[in-house]
């Protein structure tokens, strides 16, 4: 498909209708964090904005391999230097509150998005859009203040969804807990660990198949299998590795493993003593041994990180590899002035998962007589200590264990947001407070340009000066792993951790 010209072909129609279920039921997913809010646009975590999906869309989205689909859009046209893009909107559709979804309404949007006020942790998607232009109804233009080959793939990551301008100016801020969007579901409610929706039958393709979904908060693993196998819940994207072969054995259920472009890592805080040492960072990565993280961790459906992006992406390059070497590690750190080790705090989301990576990790660092304190935070709990901070003086985060995938589908989105200088939080996602020149001109280069050529060149250096610089530990870019009763089709998981509700049905 000409992604210069993006229409909605036959064959996507296709794809995207499920065949109707015999009866309408209500769908259970259980997944391993609380959602952290229902405002795209400011939610930090891939599960929240994903399960935003149900309520909302955007001007373009992914199928399910993650190629780029139109959907309240139908079709865009670029200028040569891609700093102008005309996208042509889809008619007759409504939010849920009887707004219509128009090019006012895009503009609406954006320019929120896009306002440094705001302080909205998704603006990078947008911040590069100079004015919004309402051509006709159903057309806009965005005019951007440099090239950037990645503009329509942005528009496509969740974070750039479209909320009901007329819910905006009724809620505010609010709006966090009265999402309106254009979605297949409706909001019902949101408690502490479960969020509930429902039908829309005013749905601007043909209405769901399902009456309800219940996305309910389970962090322990075992727990949300046993959900699986009483069939109290019917889908469980994120299944922990460690159990696949149970399900594999019932043949009420079935299982399906696929590529991610998830990499995990444990980000240093460069403005906490002893990170901001080089040498510190680089005896990290060479205490940790990556093959035995993906086999203790991930069951072996993982392979170790050699770049600061996963190869899933494009302009990945492998960047290289540090070896797993104790003596070097302990050299390292001796020529540090850390013969002695240090001690230090590791954060991480509070599911068994990531509480088996923090133990592995405390088990891998002893051993060059670095001790760990770990610390399992709460999904709301870590989006306050961690992303809504004042600023950066204000962060006590030493190491966060954490994964990242680019949900654009692009590298500027794998790279920009964790590792430009200027992009700590709260307004952006670098953790790990590095700044390095060379590095920053290197991503700035990328973003300033649409030549495909150019843009790799920029992402090559990128890849291998932050490899060097090591602001993380480098560990491993995992495999997916979803599992739902048999009698359940329509549910996909993206390579992003993601997932897709739309089509779900019953069979029976």
């Amino acid at each position: 498909m000409n992604l210069k010209q993006l229409m909605i072909s036959s064959a996507l129609g296709a794809m995207l209708l499920t065949p109707a279920a015999a009866s309408a039921r209500d769908l259970t997913v259980a997944i391993q964090n609380n959602l952290t809010g229902l405002d795209p646009t400011n939610v930090n975590d891939t599960l929240s904005q994903t399960s935003l999906r149900l309520i909302y869309q955007g001007l373009f989205g992914f199928d399910p391999e993650m190629n780029l689909v139109p959907l309240l859009a139908e079709s865009y046209e670029s200028n040569a230097d891609a700093t102008e893009f005309t996208i042509t909107l889809r008619e007759g559709v409504k939010f849920h509150d009887g707004t219509p979804f128009n090019a006012e309404a895009v503009k609406v949007n954006i320019d929120r998005l896009r306002n440094p006020d705001n302080n909205l942790s998704r603006r990078s998607l947008v911040s590069m859009v100079q004015d919004v232009e309402v051509v006709d109804d159903r057309t806009v233009k965005l005019i951007l203040d440099a090239p950037f080959g990645a503009m329509i793939a942005s528009l496509a990551h969740p974070g750039a969804m479209m909320i009901s301008p007329a819910a905006l100016e009724e809620y505010g801020d609010d709006i966090d807990r009265n999402p309106v969007g254009t979605g297949a579901f409706t909001f019902t409610n949101w408690s502490a660990d479960t969020l509930e929706v429902a039908r829309n039958d005013n749905y601007w393709k043909d209405p769901a198949k399902v009456d309800n979904i219940i996305i309910r908060s389970v962090p322990e693993s075992g727990a949300r299998m046993a959900m699986l196998q009483t069939g109290e819940a019917q889908f469980v994207p994120n299944f922990p590795p460690e159990l696949l072969q149970v399900v594999q054995n019932n043949p009420d259920l079935t299982v399906e493993t696929s590529p991610s472009i998830v990499e995990w890592y444990v980000a240093l805080n460069n403005n906490k003593e002893p990170f901001g040492n080089k040498q510190v960072r680089q005896a990290l990565n060479h205490a940790v041994d990556k093959d035995a993280f993906c086999q203790v961790v991930f069951s072996g459906l993982c392979t170790p990180a050699d770049s600061i992006i996963p190869q899933g992406l494009a302009f990945h390059v492998p960047a290289g590899k540090y070896e797993y070497d104790l003596d070097r590690a302990r050299e390292l750190l001796a020529e540090a002035g850390y013969e002695d080790g240090f001690s230090a705090e590791i954060w991480a989301n509070s599911n068994t998962e990531s509480l088996r990576a923090l133990q592995f990790l405390q088990q891998q660092l002893a051993q060059i007589n670095v001790k760990l304190d770990v610390v399992p935070l709460e999904a709301g709990v870590a989006a306050q200590r961690i992303w809504s901070i004042e600023s950066p003086e204000d962060a006590e985060v030493q190491m966060y264990y954490g994964g990242w995938s680019s949900s654009t589908g692009d590298a500027d989105w794998g790279i920009r947001p964790l590792l430009l200088g200027e992009n700590t939080p709260p307004s952006m996602f670098n953790v790990a407070y590095y700044a390095d020149d060379e590095l920053d001109a290197a991503i700035t280069g990328a973003i300033g340009t649409a030549d495909p050529d150019e843009r790799a060149a920029f992402y090559e250096t990128a890849q291998k000066l932050a490899w060097d610089g090591a602001p993380w530990i480098f560990l491993g870019v995992t495999d997916l792993v979803a599992a739902q009763t048999a009698n359940v089709t329509g549910v996909y998981m993206l390579p992003d951790r993601g997932f897709l509700l739309e089509d779900a049905a019953f069979t029976e």
